[in-house]
């Protein structure tokens, strides 16, 4: 795991192997945004203590509730009594009522898809500390940020904007790297590209949080996957992947593309014939499980 860096004004950024969680100053305190991976507990608790002392977070937001970004949780909220936001469409998924949908692992090509049968789809069950965001948009414990509705990764994936500076912690709405490539994932080639394609659920949806990211002033746009974007190219680079969304994102055929859709269709075309090569990707699995235990790298205070 690297060590936290700071990303803009406020904003630190730690990346916990495959996915970032950000901490941001506020003016009565911080907030976490993101949990990141299971056992990354003792780094994400050592980069708040680097940059924040003894002193807990005023709260935790989610932008989505997926394995990746929730992993720590059980962890942090035993050492820090805080509430939990999330969209209130990701409560059946972190209350312990609904488990996500299934991964599509045809979509996207790469090791990390092709593994992505054997990530954990919950449900998580946080109990009464988890609270639902408002639904006009506010933060309670961040009243500078405001919560974006993004949905298409999952139903009730949000982004975070910041008006003052266009700051965007956008979660998995884009990614700046293709996270479906084990490669770029370890590289981490820079590379804006629309939502991981393995666990995104709903294509129009998500086309249409692209566009919505791309209307707003973005100056630095933070994924959950890659590093940070800023500057005009970026923002070219997002109007284009809105504008030609199906061409540069969508896959063409896949669980959850609307003309190919279906558990029927879906086995009959992809998961017969590709069941040697999925078996084949649990080896890469097990890589990322014994990658994800190592312990967390040396940490420095972020000023």
């Amino acid at each position: 795991m690297d060590s936290p860096r700071q990303v803009a004004d406020g904003v630190w950024m730690l990346r916990t192997f495959l996915v970032n969680v950000f901490f941001v100053r506020l003016d009565d305190g911080w907030m976490l945004v993101d949990a990141g991976m299971a056992r990354s507990a003792p780094a994400i608790r050592r980069a708040a203590t680097e940059l924040f002392g003894s002193v807990p977070p005023r709260g935790i937001v989610l932008t989505h509730g997926h394995f990746d970004h929730v992993g720590a949780l059980p962890r942090l909220l035993d050492a820090w009594d805080v509430p939990l936001y999330a969209h209130s469409f990701e409560l059946p998924h972190l209350t312990g009522r609904l488990p996500y949908p299934p991964a599509d692992p045809t979509v996207g090509g790469g090791l990390v898809a092709w593994s992505s049968f054997l990530f954990p789809r919950g449900p998580s069950n946080f109990g009464s500390r988890l609270l639902a965001l408002p639904k006009d948009g506010r933060v309670p414990v961040a009243p500078d940020w405001v919560a974006l509705h993004t949905p298409g990764h999952t139903a009730g994936h949000i982004s975070l904007f910041r008006v003052a500076d266009g700051v965007v912690i956008a979660g998995d709405a884009v990614t700046t790297t293709q996270q479906e490539s084990l490669i770029s994932v370890a590289t981490q080639r820079l590379q804006l590209n629309g939502p991981p394609a393995y666990f995104t659920v709903d294509w129009d949806a998500a086309r249409w949080s692209v566009q919505r990211l791309a209307a707003t002033r973005v100056e630095t746009l933070l994924s959950g996957h890659g590093q940070p974007m800023t500057g005009e190219s970026m923002r070219r680079d997002l109007r284009d992947l809105a504008e030609r969304f199906d061409e540069r994102a969508r896959p063409r055929r896949g669980r959850y593309v609307e003309y190919d859709a279906g558990e029927a269709a879906f086995e009959r075309r992809w998961l017969r014939p590709l069941t040697a090569a999925l078996l084949a990707a649990a080896g890469s699995a097990l890589i990322f499980r014994f990658l994800s235990d190592a312990g967390p790298a040396r940490l420095s205070r972020a000023h």
